[in-house]
């Protein structure tokens, strides 16, 4: 399979109470996902919290990923960075980690223009490692649109795009500008219908506590087999529409506490779900 196809798990990454990170758990963690019929897993996203990651805990994370995955699934680091020369390094790091792809958001120190993005994939294509592009204007204030996609493609920068703008024309609308390129599910309540448009893969939140049931609704879904992959939508919408909601990363870390694997707690500058909202996460559990 493609790297960047099937059901990539964005890890959420377990912490202990000290907020220091918990390796053993991640491992297992890591192990269980690919276990459960994920075709791998990327590190160091968000969901990750990598902004909040020391250098040598990023790489300690693909380390582990790595060495937990065993060749049984692949590891797709998240590589974003303030700036492009950083991001090349850490392309870099996953070169040599063996890694075969990377996930890459736009300069995200400001509201970069259309040629600092191109020259940003410029660079960091440099390390010479595929790059899914990782369209989030929500949090970038960058909005990666077809016709930029085209270029980036075009010039050989990006082999795909986890598509984050929750507008689902865009799965249409990415394949008639840049035809070739992959588009990948980003925001996991439209990926039921990113699937029926073309998406090669999904790269999610929610199956950190539900991985076999979002692989089997996926891969109802890429097949076109609405009977199977429809009911398990519904039942499951109520979870995944909280993958692009600002407390995704809690939301999700007790939705693992909630299915009896562990979530734990965040670091700064997320704080803990209001009482009101894990009220509601936990009744809307699929059942």
């Amino acid at each position: 399979m493609t790297p960047w196809h099937g059901v990539l798990v964005a890890t959420a990454l377990p912490l202990r109470e000290d907020l220091t990170i918990d390796f053993e758990r991640f491992a297992a963690h890591v192990d269980w996902l690919i276990t459960s019929g994920c075709h791998g897993v990327v590190p160091n996203g968000s969901l990750g919290e990598y902004q909040t990651l020391t250098g040598a805990e990023r790489v300690d994370v693909v380390r582990v990923a790595t060495a937990a995955a065993a060749g049984r699934g692949v590891v797709v680091p998240g590589v974003a960075a303030y700036g492009a020369l950083e991001a090349r390094r850490w392309t870099e790091r996953a070169a040599e980690a063996g890694c075969p792809a990377v996930m890459l958001l736009p300069p995200n120190a400001y509201r970069a223009d259309r040629r600092a993005v191109v020259a940003h994939y410029r660079e960091v294509a440099k390390a010479g490692l595929p790059i899914v592009a990782y369209n989030n204007p929500i949090d970038t204030k960058v909005d990666l649109t077809p016709d930029l996609l085209a270029e980036l493609h075009k010039e050989g920068l990006i082999v795909g795009v986890k598509e984050f703008t929750g507008d689902v024309r865009r799965g249409y609308e990415i394949a008639e500008a840049a035809p070739g390129l992959d588009v990948i599910a980003g925001s996991d309540d439209v990926a039921l219908e990113l699937a029926l448009a073309g998406a090669k893969g999904w790269i999610s939140g929610v199956p950190n506590a539900l991985p076999a049931e979002c692989v089997t609704l996926w891969e109802a879904a890429v097949k076109g087999d609405l009977d199977t992959a429809l009911p398990a939508y519904r039942i499951l919408h109520p979870w995944l529409r909280w993958d692009s909601k600002t407390e995704f990363v809690q939301a999700i870390k007790l939705m693992m506490d909630e299915v009896g694997r562990y979530g734990g707690p965040c670091r700064p500058p997320r704080v803990p779900l209001t009482d009101e909202q894990a009220a509601r996460i936990r009744a809307q559990a699929p059942r």
